[in-house]
């Protein structure tokens, strides 16, 4: 039985590392939406499957190849299947390994998050999964993304996110979503490190929008899209300060 456990890669001990949690975060928030940046009207048009998704680590990989043989050494994980989406009604199962998508083999999850973007949703696409007892293709009709992944996705390939994530399946709280934007992790390398964006920062302005709520802050990052710099207005301690990020 080919045991993927999404625990070890994923999870971090509560008394672990900002950098762990902060991974782990990023990892939970490879909401497989779309992997292209786009506008704000094109943003409405974004493609959705409602999974959450990971990469395959080397051990993985090879253990896979071993089992399967060689050809099914890649592929991505699903870690979450979102209530109610696309996935969902499909059939596909958390622990499922995405190895191709029609008849692109997939490697990574943003080859995969690229390819959803790519399909249409006025038709079924077909997925190619493995699973123990070996692959199984699943033929799923994607939905357009709701407005309410948006902001989160273009905040995740800005860089950066304003919470840490919920327990898989749950909601945000209300106190959550009422709560100040605060940055809440930084991806390095991203968008938000290069622009300065530090943990900590709270958002008071997504351009000229003023945001006092994350769910206010998610709502103009969806309206603002990825395609052009997003001008950010933090407070960060005392100051008040702007940094702008560059479209990724």
């Amino acid at each position: 039985m080919i045991r993927v456990s999404c625990a070890n890669p994923l999870a971090a001990p509560r008394g672990g590392s900002r950098e762990a949690r902060t991974t782990v975060a990023f990892v939970l928030l490879a909401l497989l939406l779309v992997g292209a940046a786009a506008s704000a009207m094109e943003a409405r048009q974004w493609s959705w499957l409602g999974v959450r998704i990971r990469d395959l680590s080397e051990q993985e990989m090879e253990q896979i190849a071993a089992r399967h043989g060689i050809r099914e050494g890649f592929g991505v994980v699903i870690v979450e299947v979102i209530g109610g989406a696309p996935a969902e009604r499909a059939g596909l199962k958390s622990g499922d390994i995405v190895v191709a998508f029609g008849k692109r083999p997939v490697t990574e999850t943003r080859l995969l998050q690229r390819l959803v973007a790519a399909a249409p949703t006025d038709r079924e696409s077909e997925l190619t999964v493995l699973r123990a007892e070996g692959r199984r293709r699943v033929s799923v009709r994607l939905t357009s993304m709701p407005r309410a992944m948006v902001g989160e996705r273009v905040a995740a390939e800005l860089g950066f996110i304003m919470r840490e994530p919920d327990a898989p399946g749950e909601a945000p709280s209300p106190r959550a979503v009422a709560a100040a934007p605060t940055i809440a992790g930084v991806l390095k390398g991203g968008a938000a490190e290069k622009a300065g964006l530090a943990v900590g920062d709270v958002i008071l302005q997504v351009d000229e929008q003023p945001v006092l709520t994350q769910d206010a802050a998610r709502d103009a990052l969806a309206d603002v899209g990825v395609d052009r710099p997003v001008r950010l207005t933090v407070r960060r301690g005392e100051s008040r300060l702007s940094v702008t990020l560059p479209s990724p």
